[in-house]
């Protein structure tokens, strides 16, 4: 699986990170850097909680 960030509508808000820190953390300027796009197991789960809980949908897993 695959995890997408739509750049654009994404505010920073960080629960995506607190849902799956692992995967993803937001750097000194708040922009969310993705440490690995491609998932599979625990960490899909994880990616498809962490875009679950993002309050504008920047987030999804394909």
């Amino acid at each position: 699986m695959r995890v997408v960030v739509d750049r654009a509508r994404c505010e920073g808000h960080g629960l995506c990170e607190e849902a799956a820190a692992q995967l993803m953390h937001l750097d000194d300027e708040g922009e969310l850097v993705l440490d690995r796009e491609e998932v599979e197991g625990a960490d899909a789960a994880l990616a498809q909680a962490a875009a679950r809980v993002c309050p504008v949908a920047a987030l999804r897993v394909e």
